[in-house]
Parts: structure tokens; C-alpha cells; sequence
């Protein structure tokens, strides 16, 4: 007699239930619908663009295909979503930048041009913080995570949306990039 494996019914975990565990239950209600996501998603708002002065600080910008300055500029997010993986593809006032995060080890880590950047993630106050743990160039040739201390990112839900900021400053060279903004679900007719 051959036996058939027996389905699961049950949901796997999106990756940020993988990394944030049993506190990721506890999220505002839109910070935890849009890291909820299975599947595909649209996510809309406006986001403010500063970028760095330094011109070493502009080219390790453009290298990580970061947005451009801008100041309430349209933001779309497309959420491709399954237990394994997210892909993020943003259009900031139209300029693509992609991204791609997975769990590895309780830790979230993204894809960001030739960057993998592993974070630490806590919750605090019902907003989610990101800190680097470490960093890996072409996904192999590993950079001191000290570097990378000043890179950053705050999730929280104000005023009933999802409001996201990243910071990122580099010693010697100063800021880099600092985008916030909010997200709600678009309404895909008009999107």
C-alpha cells in the first residue's frame, strides 16, 4: 500500500511573522496588514526624499539604486509575497528601486542592489525598529556591520496608516539617504 503525504492546511508564516514571532500579533492594526501580506499587494502614498551632499555619499547612493530628492512625491509599493520571500518593487515619484527580504537565522534580511544587509529587528512602542547586524557585498565578501550603524528604519501606523522612515549615514561621508513617509492599500483602479 502507498501511503500519500497528508497536506497541511495551515498558513505559513509571512517572513516578518518568521522574524518578529509572537509580538508581531501584538503590531497597530496597519503595520501588521501590510507585513501580513500573501501573495500580491499595492500599497500607495507620498513619501519626502532628502539625499546626501557628499559626492561619495551621492555615487554609494546611485550604486544602490536609492531614490532621488524629493519632496511629497507619489510612493507605490507592489508586495510580492509568499513564506519564503518578499519582493518589494517601489516607485518613488516614478524611480524604481527593488528589493527582496527573506528570514535567515531570525533575522530579516534584504537584497538591495549589490547589498545584502541582515537586520535586527524590535518591536517598541508598537513600531517596528530595524538595526544592521551585518552586511555582505555581492552576497559574499562580508563589511564591517560598525559601518552600517546609522542605517536604519522605523515602521509604525499614525493617524490609521502604515508611516515608514529609513535613515542612512556612513562614516566620513555623512547622510546618504533619509525617505519618509505613508502607505494605505491602493485602490488598484486608479493605481
Amino acid at each position: 500500500m502507498v501511503s500519500t503525504p497528508a497536506l497541511s492546511t495551515a498558513i505559513e508564516p509571512t517572513v516578518f511573522q518568521q522574524v518578529l514571532r509572537a509580538p508581531f500579533f501584538n503590531l497597530p492594526d496597519p503595520v501588521r496588514m501590510l507585513h501580513s501580506v500573501r501573495g500580491r499587494a499595492v500599497y500607495a502614498g507620498l513619501v519626502a526624499v532628502e539625499r546626501g551632499g557628499n559626492p561619495l555619499a551621492r555615487l554609494c547612493a546611485a550604486i544602490a539604486g536609492l531614490p532621488p530628492a524629493m519632496a511629497d512625491a507619489p510612493l507605490r509599493v507592489e508586495f510580492l509575497a509568499d513564506a519564503r520571500s518578499e519582493t518589494w518593487r517601489r516607485a518613488f515619484g516614478g524611480h524604481p528601486m527593488n528589493s527582496r527580504l527573506r528570514c535567515r537565522k531570525g533575522l530579516l534580511v534584504e537584497r538591495l542592489g549589490p547589498l545584502q544587509l541582515r537586520f535586527l529587528l524590535h518591536i517598541a512602542d508598537g513600531a517596528i525598529y530595524w538595526n544592521v547586524a551585518g552586511v555582505r557585498l555581492l552576497g559574499l565578501l562580508p563589511l564591517p556591520a560598525g559601518l552600517f550603524r546609522r542605517v536604519q528604519c522605523r515602521e509604525r501606523a499614525y493617524a490609521g496608516r502604515y508611516e515608514f522612515r529609513v535613515e542612512a549615514a556612513l562614516p566620513l561621508l555623512g547622510p546618504v539617504v533619509r525617505y519618509e513617509g505613508w502607505l494605505e492599500p491602493a485602490d488598484e483602479a486608479g493605481a
